[in-house]
């Protein structure tokens, strides 16, 4: 696989919550841009979203991976709703100023996601044709249900949703009905024996790589649907 270069960015929020850090893989052939926000345990470096920005990058999509305030400032607590969505907003703005002639897509790992889905349910992101969500943090660890899916009939955008069977996060006999009644605009992608960070046991046959091909698959076969739909 060959490498692509990251570059760093600084992306304000606003004049109260200051900026936070980007960084920006752009294949030479990019077709599209994902904007991708981080879990609430983990920021932008994680080696998981490493490894599928590389990933996205050699099936020629481009990424933008970028921190949340509370992961830029060092701190363990997510910050509150406003903020990551102001924040969320700010990474789609800083992705349409670097590559405005891509295609965009946002969305992210578990709470990155999430908090990317509120912003769209309440407001447009400007230029943003489609949401992908590695994870989508459906509800609190043995506490299943579906409130936290209550916005995402307000989100007029096509969606897809790459899940676990093993997720604690997200029963998918929860999950199944509330995509059903999204229509078309949902898809569902699962990733057999896979948990909420996509780690699959030993005997599943399956390594860490093949697993990440597999959602870097459903990825960009997502985007290039996307890409040809009129913005």
């Amino acid at each position: 696989m060959t490498r692509t270069a990251e570059v760093p960015l600084r992306i304000p929020v606003d004049e109260r919550r200051g900026a936070v850090s980007g960084r920006l893989r752009r294949p030479r052939h990019a077709r599209a841009l994902l904007v991708l926000g981080h879990g609430a345990g983990a920021g932008m470096e994680h080696p998981f979203l490493e490894a599928v920005a590389a990933g996205l990058a050699a099936r020629e999509l481009a990424t933008l991976r970028y921190q949340f305030p509370y992961m830029e400032q060092g701190r363990r607590r997510p910050d509150p709703r406003a903020t990551l969505v102001a924040t969320v907003r700010a990474a789609v703005a800083a992705a349409r100023e670097e590559a405005a002639e891509l295609p965009l897509l946002a969305g992210g790992k578990s709470m990155g996601g999430r908090m990317t889905s509120l912003a769209a349910a309440a407001e447009p992101l400007d230029g943003v044709r489609g949401l992908v969500f590695l994870g989508f943090p459906l509800h609190a660890a043995g506490r299943p249900d579906a409130a936290r899916a209550a916005h995402l009939p307000e989100v007029p955008l096509p969606m897809l949703f790459v899940q676990g069977t093993r997720d604690r996060l997200a029963d998918l006999a929860l999950l199944r009905p509330v995509l059903e009644g999204l229509g078309p605009r949902a898809a569902l992608h699962v990733v057999e024996d896979g948990d909420h960070s996509f780690a699959v046991p030993r005997r599943s046959g399956r390594t860490p790589q093949e697993v990440r091909d597999e959602l870097c698959d459903a990825l960009a076969g997502f985007a290039a649907r996307i890409a040809t739909t009129a913005a």
